[in-house]
């Protein structure tokens, strides 16, 4: 595996978030915050803070669907660019969530993503979204994402 010009895993969150941030203005509005980045396994743990403007249904509370496929999304994305031993491009080409229950009024949710292989083209990744307790999931996900090497 290439060297990590990163310091230390916090200094990876950081710029996973800045990047994140600057790149894409939906993370930024829907408050999304990688919190665990493990590059060595291609694992990230990605936070959607509960916010009212989120809520798809006023009735009830809960968070609109769209937000949770988001935030799986980048969850998704962000292990795959931890799984790389090298900058390139990616782009999702397949993600299948099945929703298993509301997520509750009022409470973050976390969504946690395994990037568990890689091939030249494509990266292969599963995920589960939940209020922390990976045993009682909201969603759970499996995705495939296109790598785009421009130097091939």
């Amino acid at each position: 595996m290439a060297s990590n010009p990163f310091e230390s895993h916090q200094d990876i969150v950081d710029n996973l978030n800045e990047l994140y941030e600057a790149a894409i203005p939906h993370n930024k509005a829907l408050g999304l915050k990688v919190v665990e980045a493990v590059p060595e396994a291609g694992k990230a743990s990605v936070l959607l803070p509960y916010d009212d403007k989120l809520v798809g249904n006023p009735e009830t509370g809960v968070l609109h669907g769209g937000c949770i496929t988001t935030l799986i999304d980048v969850a998704c994305g962000a292990a795959v660019m931890l799984k790389l031993t090298r900058m390139v491009r990616i782009a999702t080409l397949d993600l299948r969530i099945d929703y298993l229950r509301p997520a509750r009024p009022g409470q973050d949710v976390v969504a946690h993503a395994d990037c568990y292989k890689l091939t030249r083209n494509v990266a292969f990744v599963r995920a589960l979204a939940s209020h922390g307790d990976e045993s009682d999931p909201i969603a759970s996900a499996q995705g495939t994402f296109i790598l785009v090497d421009d130097a091939s």
